[in-house]
Formats: C-alpha cells, structure tokens, sequence
C-alpha cells in the first residue's frame, strides 16, 4: 500500500523504551514551555492590532480606513507596514533557526533555550515600551531570534528525552504550551483592550512566559545525546540516571550513545553537505521542506496571528472578536490533549490524515459562507447567525490541525533525522517554517482584500495538496527508537530506492 504504516520494531534489548520517571516528565515539561513564548507572540499580535490606541499611535491610516462610508470588509486592515510589524518576527526567526543548528552542536540543547528566552524577554521589554516604529519593529527582531533558536533545540531536546514508546505524546507538549501561550495572549488582549495603555501591557506581558522558560531551563540538564556529542560522558552518565531512574541499567543506551556519536564524528564532513546526498533525500524532503512549509500553509498560524482582526471583518465587533478568538484557542487547546492521547496509540498518519480532510472541508465551508452572505465583492454585510457559523467552521478547522499538523509538524522532523545531521536538519526545518510564515503574514491581509473569501480556497487547496502528500510519501514512526528510524525508508515503496542500509547506519543492538 502507498507509503502505508510498517510494523513497529520492537525494543531494544536493555534499553528504556517506555518507562516513564517522574523526572523525565518534570524535565520535558520544563523543555516543553519554549513553546510559551512562540505562543503568546501568535496570540498577542493579531488582538494588539484591533486596538485603537495602539493604531492610533502607530497605524493611523487603519482607524481613517475603518471609518470611511462604506468600507471593504475585507481590505479595512489591509496595510504592508502592519503586517510588517507581525512578519518581521519570523524574518528575524529564520536567521536565528539557520544559526542555531551550528550553536546547538557547540552549546548544547539547553543552552540554546536559554540563549532564546534571554533574548526573548529583552524583545517583549522593548515592544511594552516602544515610542516609535522602529522600536517596535526592533522588538520584534529581538522576539524572533528568541522563537528561532527554543523552535530549532526543544522539539530535538523533547525527542532525545523521551521514553521512545512516549515520544509522541512528550513531544506534543510542545505545541500545547504553543496553545496554552495563544490562549493566554488572547485573554490577556480581551482584558486590556478597553484600556488606554493596554497594547503596552499585552505586549510587555511577553517577559512573564519568557521569564517562566528562562528560569525553568536553568534547572534541567541538557540531553544525554547532546553531551555525549560534546565528549561529556560524565556528565551524559548522570542526565541518563536521573531521567531514566536509578534503578533502571543505562549502560545499554548509553552504550549505543556513544556509538552512534563515534559514527557521527567518523564521518568527516560538514552536515550541511551530507544533508544533500541522496540517502538523505527522505529526510530533506519531508522534515526540511514539504512538513515545515505545509504546516504553515494550512493557513493556521495566519488565521491565529489576525483571528480578531478576521472575525471583526466577517461581523463580529470588538469585543465578540476577540471572545472569538480565545474560543479557537480554547479548542485548539483540547484538540492537541486528543493528540498527546492518541499519537502513540495510533500513529502518526492516521492523524495526518484525519486532520488534514477535516481541515479542508472546513476551509472550503469558510470559503462558501463567506461568498454567499459578503458577495463577491465584500460588500454586504454578514449577519450574526453567519458570523457564527464562520466560528463554528473555525473551531472545527482548528481541532482538525490541533490534533494533527500543529503538534506532529513539530515531532515527525525532530525524530527522523540521524545524529549526524540531526542539529542541521532541525535548523533548516524550522528555516522553511519562518520563511513560509514571514511570506505568508506579509501577504494575508493583501491577500484577504484582493482574493476574499478565495483565501479560504487558497489555504484549503494547500491541505488538499498536504493530504495526499502524506498518504503516499509519510511511513509511519511509532514506538520506534530514534536509531531505528531508518529502517522505515528501507521499506517504503518510493523511499527505498534512495536508502540502503549501510555499515555507518546500522547500529549492533545485543548488549
């Protein structure tokens, strides 16, 4: 069957695959809260611009826009220095990601965390007291290192930590503190929106997750499979003991470590380059390119940076927008629950699969509501009972990516990689990922007022694309260790004729 699911190998012999310590836990929560910052930045951003104070300061012709006779609805936020002022994060995200592989290999998983909230908070500092644009902007600069460099380490950190039986189920914290950080910024902006310095508040309010993470990470040790990357056996000794409890023998996996990181330095040659040869090319295909740029192109991350500002267009006001808002988050929030419960209890495709035909039907729902009630050209007004049913649709969209493109983006990358090209992997990834959003954020609201409800067909013809991609070329990596991963490619009826098992890939497993 095309790209169907193979039978999970089995664990192996004398190492941890499933056993789950307290400590591993506490420390993948801890790893997990990366997830914090990005997500309150997607939140903030798009309630902060329905503001008219912060509008007023920064974006008057908006205000001027919203008051004329007979506005477009869909054009009256349509402003390039606007949505500069959401872009230029992830402009900033992609240099940070691309750097961050080469520093994670020197620094380590953890230090990378931490270089990122430091950052972070600076940036959330400068944006709750900018007097201009350009220290706005420089904010957000600062912000997108912080979320390029906790993207590129944690989701790698959570995977190398992880329990493989409940690598899927760790890793998806990451993107529920992603939600948790969406649905705080959206209550924090409902809170502060009538007030007169409330963009300041929302947006300085940024330090308190960036301060959360920062402080957090200082108390974890990095991944064991990082510190034997560095020579630190000790030390790689003693995380293994204290995740895996003492009780459990770490020899084996500790064993196979260091194998696999001898393996990794024998071959002398710069990642970047051997990324591109052809026994790579599953990897570099689907981790570096089709899962990062697909998961952005699902329209999600563009729908959460403008949901007030897209509700407000299709009828909802200022306050009924932003509830709104904080509703998507809240099912967003219980969709990737669904998915922590089920990914390693079903699979990773199956969920790719489900979510992404949910998703579209629900784009393609938007799309026609939208054409009926606004006309072509967006017009006429949308009544109550549409504007809700838009949210209905919204909330159905968002459970079908919370549950599957939102966390699985993150995790399918983050364990296919093998040691040796795993940090560069990861960086280029997450590279994809901010490129894909800074196009995308700068274009939606030009987007939405030329195209109009087509945006809806734009993004569900995507997922169409998305879906078929991972019914055909996605095997599946359930309860798999991650030196075990390769074997998946070996077997797949498109991917085999680029892989073949060779000496430096396959690890003696008998302890």
């Amino acid at each position: 069957m095309a790209g169907g699911g193979f039978a999970v190998v089995g664990p192996v012999t004398g190492i941890n695959n499933g056993k789950i310590t307290l400590s591993v836990v506490i420390t993948c929560i801890v790893a997990a809260s990366c997830g914090l910052i990005f997500g309150y930045d997607i939140g903030i951003s798009g309630g902060v611009t329905t503001m008219p104070p912060f509008l007023r300061k920064f974006f008057p012709s908006i205000l001027r826009k919203e008051s004329g006779t007979k506005p477009n609805i869909y054009c009256v936020y349509d402003s390039q220095l606007l949505t500069l002022f959401t872009s230029s994060l992830y402009l900033a995200g992609l240099a940070a990601s691309l750097v961050a592989g080469r520093l994670t290999k020197i620094l380590g998983r953890r230090n990378i965390m931490l270089l990122g909230g430091s950052t972070f908070l600076v940036g959330a500092a400068l944006n709750g007291g900018a007097v201009n644009i350009a220290m706005l902007i420089l904010g957000r600069i600062l912000l997108g290192f912080g979320v390029g460099f906790t993207n590129q380490s944690a989701p790698i950190y959570l995977s190398e930590v992880a329990p493989p039986k409940w690598r899927g189920a760790f890793n998806t914290g990451f993107q529920f503190f992603i939600g948790i950080g969406v649905l705080a910024a959206n209550c924090i902006n409902y809170a502060t929106s009538k007030h007169k310095h409330g963009w300041r508040i929302s947006l300085g309010l940024a330090i308190v997750p960036a301060a959360i993470m920062t402080f957090g990470a200082i108390f974890i040790s990095d991944s064991p499979s990082s510190l034997v990357e560095r020579n630190k056996l000790e030390q790689a000794k003693k995380a293994l003991i204290h995740i895996r409890g003492k009780d459990t023998d770490i020899e084996p996996e500790l064993a196979l470590l260091i194998k696999n990181s001898e393996i990794a330095k024998a071959i002398n040659e710069e990642p970047f380059r051997i990324i591109f040869q052809r026994q790579y090319r599953p990897q570099l295909v689907i981790g570096m390119i089709a899962i990062p740029f697909f998961q952005q192109v699902t329209g999600i991350n563009i729908i959460a940076f403008y949901a007030p500002v897209l509700f407000q267009s299709v009828g909802f006001g200022n306050d009924s927008a932003l509830i709104a808002a904080i509703i998507l988050g809240m099912v967003n929030i219980v969709s990737i629950l669904v998915s922590s419960y089920a990914v390693d209890r079903y699979g990773r495709r199956i969920l790719f699969l489900q979510g992404g035909i949910q998703m579209f039907i629900t784009q393609v729902g938007v799309a026609i509501v939208l054409a009926l009630t606004t006309g072509t050209d967006g017009t006429k007004h949308i009544t109550k009972g549409y504007a809700i049913l838009v949210l209905v649709l919204m909330c159905f969209y968002a459970a079908g990516f919370g549950w599957s493109w939102g966390p699985l983006s993150w995790l399918v990358p983050s364990e296919i990689y093998p040691l040796k090209i795993r940090p560069i992997g990861q960086s280029m990834g997450v590279g994809m990922n901010f490129a894909t959003t800074f196009v995308l954020s700068q274009t939606f609201l030009s987007m939405l007022c030329h195209f109009k409800y087509g945006t809806f067909l734009f993004y569900g013809g995507w997922i169409f694309a998305m879906t078929i991609f991972v019914a055909l070329f996605l095997p599946e990596t359930k309860g798999l260790p991650l030196d075990m991963v390769h074997t998946v490619w070996e077997k797949h009826w498109y991917w085999r004729r680029f892989v073949q098992s060779k000496p430096e890939d396959t690890i003696n497993h008998e302890y």
